[in-house]
C-alpha cells in the first residue's frame, strides 16, 4: 500500500506544550477528528477521541494540554495522556491510550502520512 502526505499546518503553528491544530482524517472508512501537538520538540498526532469513551478530548478547540503543558487531558473526565506516546497515565482509560497517527515535519511544514 502506498502512502501519501497531506499538509496539516506550518511548523510555526505548533508551540511546545501549547495549542494543538485540529484536522480531519479518514479512519476505518469514516471521517474522524484528529489533532497535532508539539511536545519535547517533536510533533505528535492522534485521533481526537478519548480512550475511555468516544468523545473529543480538547476542552476548547485546540486546547489539549493541562495547565502545566506536560499532559494531554480529556475534557470530559480528566484522564491524563502522555503527549509523546498517547499512553493513558491516569483516569478511566484502564491502560488504553490515544490512537497515534503518522506525521512528518520538513521544510517548515507538518504533514499527515496517509495510506492509500
Amino acid at each position: 500500500m502506498a502512502a501519501r502526505e497531506r499538509l496539516i499546518c506550518t511548523s510555526g503553528e505548533l508551540v511546545d506544550g501549547g495549542d494543538g491544530v485540529r484536522f480531519a482524517t479518514e479512519w476505518q472508512g469514516a471521517a474522524e477528528p484528529a489533532f497535532a501537538i508539539r511536545y519535547g520538540g517533536r510533533v505528535h498526532a492522534y485521533l481526537n477521541r478519548c480512550a475511555h469513551v468516544p468523545v473529543e478530548i480538547d476542552w476548547q478547540p485546540g486546547k489539549f494540554f493541562d495547565f502545566t503543558g506536560l499532559y494531554l487531558i480529556c475534557s470530559v473526565h480528566g484522564a491524563l495522556y502522555d503527549p509523546a506516546s498517547g499512553v493513558c497515565l491516569g483516569g478511566r482509560c484502564e491502560g488504553k491510550g490515544l490512537r497515534p497517527l503518522a506525521v512528518t515535519e520538513r521544510d517548515g511544514c507538518i504533514y499527515l502520512i496517509e495510506s492509500e
